[in-house]
């Protein structure tokens, strides 16, 4: 049987072998998700994102088991190196993680960044749409960290968690980083620390000030996650805003806008990618200096000529 029948059956090792091929970026991965892309677009995407020390992904973890204890299936992409999802040193505790590693509903994959600047993988658009193809109904996509440039998650989830935590030297880290405006779901972790009650009372006076909100209003919402303590509200509130997009029209909006960026961030790879090719070709590079130093040719016109040449 071939691999894009057996993703669509949700074999599990079928699936991880086609993530790798699309990682590596192997041509006949492309060709596979060509032939998948029919059956996407049916799973809810939900990203974390937060700071370093958060605990994003021990509330990760129970928000997958909260998932699956109402019959749903998960996928997972923890968009970090050294995920605890494989056991590495953020968590680091395989014992932790063994139950829904061996749970036949929830697939988790850890990806690097490969110096993506914006917080997500190249390679996680294509991770999502293999899961997606091969049925899981919810894909959490758990980001490196937020910072000036890590806002990419709002373009991706349908539902965007911001996680913050007191006690980390700042309490309204998010509010520094940008990303008050991309969180649906803003939820205050280790609640039990002083400080936590300062935090909710700060966020919620950002987002007043927030006139972008629309109708929806984004939930603050206090966490325990070591402790399972508040994680039934937040998968409350994930599914309550999930129903706000789809009667309210706004998922359409979202997900068109997700195709969008896709396209563009697609069609700029691949003109990069045969600017380079133009640019290594032999003599090429230096005759062009060459002629701009002897002001036989200036360097807007070296330009237009370059694409022009690429995109005829």
């Amino acid at each position: 049987m071939d691999l894009v029948q057996l993703v669509k059956e949700g074999n599990r090792v079928a699936i991880a072998r086609l993530i790798t091929r699309a990682e590596n970026e192997d041509p006949e991965a492309i060709v596979a998700l060509r032939q998948l892309y029919s059956e996407t677009g049916k799973a809810f995407l939900i990203g974390i994102t937060g700071p370093p020390g958060s605990g994003k992904s021990t509330l990760t973890d129970k928000v997958v088991k909260e998932l699956r204890k109402r019959g749903k299936t998960v996928g997972v992409i923890a968009v970090d190196p050294s995920s605890p999802f494989t056991g590495g040193a953020i968590l680091g505790d395989r014992i932790r993680m063994s139950d829904l590693a061996l749970d036949d509903g929830v697939f988790i994959r850890s990806m690097s960044t490969r110096g993506s600047l914006g917080g997500l993988s190249k390679a996680t658009y294509n991770t999502i749409q293999i899961l997606d193809a091969a049925g899981f109904e919810y894909i959490l996509i758990e980001t490196v960290g937020v910072g000036q440039s890590e806002v990419d998650i709002i373009k991706t989830a349908d539902t965007t968690v911001v996680v913050s935590v007191p006690g980390l030297g700042d309490d309204i880290q998010a509010i520094k980083a940008g990303i008050m405006e991309i969180g649906d779901v803003f939820v205050v972790n280790k609640a039990d620390r002083e400080g936590a009650e300062r935090v909710v009372i700060e966020l919620a006076q950002m987002l007043e000030l927030n006139a972008n909100m629309g109708d929806w209003f984004p939930p603050i919402l206090k966490t325990v996650a070591v402790r399972n303590e508040g994680i039934v509200d937040v998968v409350d509130k994930i599914i309550e805003h999930q129903a706000y997009l789809t009667s309210s029209g706004e998922l359409c909006i979202r997900r068109k806008e997700r195709i969008s960026n896709e396209l563009i961030n697609n069609i700029l790879n691949k003109v990069s990618a045969k600017i380079t090719d133009k640019l290594s070709e032999e003599n090429f590079w230096d005759s062009q200096l060459d002629e701009i130093i002897e002001n036989k040719r200036n360097p807007y016109d070296v330009i237009d000529r370059i694409i022009n040449g690429i995109l005829q």
